[in-house]
């Protein structure tokens, strides 16, 4: 991040318009699927990503991935089961989901906006580690997620 809060690629500068294989999109949302796709590549264990709106809609993924629609449905239904479980249970908002399975780790994090993060992680992953670098992703993204840039990401997804 430089002074303003910006992301900062590897190579020096924030990230611009046009992500590779995203099409043109602002520097916001371009600054988002900078920090997926900086999340995929810096925690260990890590195999996929995906931002999902409220609403159900993929808003970003870390890779050109034809899983990337499947796991964001996986997501969003698994968001809204646990928000059911949460209501009835009077509880208050999920914060963290995750289900476990043979071969890897499922985890989901609320983000400010109603949307949320899903990622896939590898069995032999530190969970604590994906779950701290989910939580600043998380916090990062947040700020970035203006209803403007929502709606951008969506579409851009949209034409890929």
């Amino acid at each position: 991040m430089n002074s303003s809060g910006q992301p900062v690629h590897p190579g020096g500068g924030t990230p611009g318009h046009g992500t590779p294989g995203h099409g043109a999109v602002s520097q916001a949302a371009s600054s988002v699927r900078w920090l997926l796709d900086d999340f995929l590549g810096s925690v260990a264990g890590v195999v996929d990503a995906v931002v999902v709106s409220s609403d159900g809609l993929l808003l970003a993924d870390s890779r050109d991935g034809s899983r990337s629609e499947q796991l964001a449905a996986i997501v969003s239904a698994l968001t809204s089961l646990a928000a059911g479980a949460a209501g009835s249970m009077a509880r208050g908002a999920v914060k963290q989901t995750m289900v476990t399975m043979d071969q890897g780790h499922l985890v989901v994090m609320a983000i400010s906006d109603g949307s949320c993060l899903g990622v896939y992680a590898s069995l032999e992953c530190d969970l604590g580690v994906v779950a701290y670098q989910m939580a600043l992703l998380v916090e990062r993204a947040g700020h970035a997620l203006t209803p403007q840039v929502r709606s951008e990401l969506h579409r851009a997804m949209a034409v890929r």
